[in-house]
């Protein structure tokens, strides 16, 4: 079933460090903790410079929606710099990773998912008056990260977004996303083949 998930109903929640807050969008199974969760999308705020919680076993994919730049040193491998130019980050959640932000808080939208059960694909789309999603997946969460509306709609279904609402589609094949000017994250969330 085709669900609407509103931003302006969900609660951010305070990190133990201080230095930020999350707001979970959707997460299976239903009721699923941080400790327990098979895959897991949310919305972030980094306000302050510190370390990431670690995820043994989770594959993270980390995109900014809004906000200055946060550098990330990953694992003290490499650094990234998340901003506009470089929008998009992943790595394996048990690498220790650091934020340093630069005076600007960022809000970053936040894809995990348990490497022993399930992979994700995150697409950065931009839509000017439409574009077509064909279905890849048997799970696809739609994000409406910058612009102020966004229309989705299938052959039997027809939804209004705001920013920050996702929708989770269902069933059909094919929708048709339509905006003046709108930027989309396009979440695919694959079980793996023993799981199926």
């Amino acid at each position: 079933m085709t669900t609407l998930i509103q931003y302006a109903s969900l609660n951010p929640t305070p990190w133990k460090n201080g230095g930020g807050c999350t707001t979970e969008i959707l997460a299976s199974p239903p009721g699923a903790t941080l400790h327990d969760f098979d895959w897991r999308i949310s919305l972030a705020t980094i306000a302050q410079s510190g370390p990431f919680s670690v995820f043994p076993g989770i594959d993270r994919t980390l995109t900014l929606v809004d906000g200055g730049s946060v550098v990330l040193d990953v694992g003290n491998e490499r650094k990234v710099a998340l901003s506009e130019r470089e929008p998009v980050v992943a790595f394996p959640g048990e690498i220790p990773v650091s934020a340093t932000v630069d005076g600007v808080p960022t809000t970053d939208f936040n894809v995990m998912t348990r490497r022993e059960r399930c992979s994700h694909q995150l697409e950065r789309r931009v839509v000017r008056d439409y574009s077509i999603l064909e279905r890849r997946s048997a799970l696809t969460v739609l994000f409406l990260a910058e612009g102020e509306t966004l229309t989705v709609y299938s052959s039997r279904e027809r939804m209004a977004l705001v920013r920050y609402d996702a929708v989770v589609l269902d069933r059909e094949e094919v929708w048709t996303l339509e905006a003046p000017s709108a930027t989309v994250f396009i979440v695919d969330i694959m079980p793996n083949e023993e799981d199926d």
